[in-house]
C-alpha cells in the first residue's frame, strides 16, 4: 500500500483519536499550555531585570535612568502575573463558575500586588546570597562575575521569586519557574523549600532541594547534595499523600559536602554541623556534629552524638 492510499484509509481515525484526548486534557487539566510557559519564562527575565538592572539587558543602559528601566519592567511585570495567575485560577474554576464568577481576577491582581511588594526584601536576601558566595569562594574576584556567570545566583533569584508564588498557593506557574531554572542551572529546588538569607551552592551540578525542606540562615552547600524524602505515605488506594513533611531540616552555619545525601522529614541536622562528602543521613544529629563516612561507609558522628 502506498503512503498516500494508506494515510487516506487510516489518518482520520488516528486524527480523531488524538483530538478526542486533547479534548479530554483541555477539560480536565489544561492551564497555560507552552505558550503560557514562555510568558512565565518572559515574567522571571522582567522581574530580575528590575532586581539587578544592567545586568541582564542585552545593551548597555543609561545608568542615570535606572529608575525608569525599573519601573517600566515592574508595570509589564504587573500585567503579566495578574494574566497568567487569572489563566491558571480559572482553568480550576467550574463551568458554572467560569460563567458568573469574577473573584479570579481579583485574586490575580492581589497576587501580583503582593509579589512586586516583595521584591525589595527579595533583593535583599540576594545581596546577602551574593556575599555569601564571594566571602565563601576564593576563586571569585568580584560580585559582578557571581551575578553573570554562576549557577547559584539564578537558580536562587529565580526561587525566591517563585517562593512568594508558592505559598500564596498559585498553582502551576512556581513550578514552571523552578523547573526552568533546573534546566539551565542543575539546580533543583522544589518553589515549596524555605531558605533562610545568606545562602550559598558551590558549584551546583545535582543539587535536589525538595518542597518541604527548610534551610536556615548562612548555609553553604556543594554540588551533588541531595535534601530528600526517605519514603512517601501511601493513601488507601495506593498514591503518595500530599502535603505533609518529607523533607529535612537544615539549621543555621551547616556546611554540606559534595555528594552528601540526607533524606526524611523527621531528620534535622543541627546547626553549626558539618556534614562529609557522600553521606548518607537518614537520623538527626545535634548541633556542631561532624558527620563521615568511616571505611565501611557509614555515617560516624566525629563531634556531638546521633539523636
Amino acid at each position: 500500500m502506498t503512503l498516500n492510499n494508506w494515510l487516506d484509509r487510516d489518518l482520520p481515525a488516528i486524527t480523531a483519536a488524538l483530538n478526542e484526548r486533547h479534548q479530554n486534557f483541555m477539560q480536565e487539566e489544561r492551564t497555560l499550555g507552552t505558550a503560557g510557559r514562555e510568558r512565565v519564562i518572559q515574567l522571571i527575565n522582567l522581574l530580575r531585570s528590575a532586581l539587578f538592572p544592567g545586568v541582564y539587558e542585552n545593551a548597555p543602559i543609561d545608568e542615570e535612568r535606572t529608575d525608569i528601566l525599573i519601573g517600566t519592567k515592574l508595570r509589564e511585570a504587573a500585567m503579566t502575573i495578574s494574566a497568567l495567575v487569572h489563566q491558571v485560577l480559572f482553568s480550576e474554576c467550574t463551568r458554572a463558575e467560569k460563567e458568573s464568577c469574577s473573584g479570579c481576577q481579583g485574586r490575580a491582581d492581589y497576587v501580583a500586588q503582593v509579589l512586586l511588594s516583595k521584591l525589595p526584601e527579595i533583593r535583599e536576601k540576594l545581596d546577602l546570597d551574593i556575599r555569601a558566595a564571594y566571602e565563601g569562594d576564593p576563586a571569585v574576584r568580584n560580585r559582578e562575575e557571581i551575578l553573570l556567570s554562576y549557577p547559584f545566583i539564578e537558580a536562587i533569584t529565580i526561587h525566591r521569586i517563585a517562593h512568594v508564588l508558592y505559598e500564596l498557593k498559585i498553582p502551576v506557574i512556581p513550578r514552571i519557574m523552578s523547573e526552568y531554572a533546573h534546566q539551565r542551572t542543575g539546580i533543583d529546588i522544589h518553589p515549596g523549600a524555605s531558605i533562610g538569607k545568606s545562602f550559598f551552592i558551590d558549584h551546583g551540578t545535582g543539587v535536589v532541594i525538595g518542597e518541604t525542606c527548610t534551610i536556615g540562615d548562612r548555609v553553604k552547600m556543594y554540588q551533588g547534595v541531595t535534601l530528600g524524602a526517605r519514603s512517601f505515605t501511601l493513601d488507601e488506594d495506593g498514591n503518595p499523600v500530599k502535603g505533609i513533611k518529607r523533607h529535612p531540616d537544615i539549621e543555621d552555619d551547616v556546611v554540606i559536602y559534595a555528594g552528601a545525601t540526607i533524606l526524611g522529614g523527621d531528620t534535622r541536622v543541627g546547626r553549626g554541623s558539618v556534614i562529609g562528602g557522600n553521606v548518607w543521613l537518614i537520623k538527626s544529629v545535634a548541633p556542631y556534629s561532624k558527620v563521615v563516612n568511616s571505611p565501611e561507609l557509614s555515617p560516624v558522628v566525629k563531634e556531638g552524638r546521633m539523636l
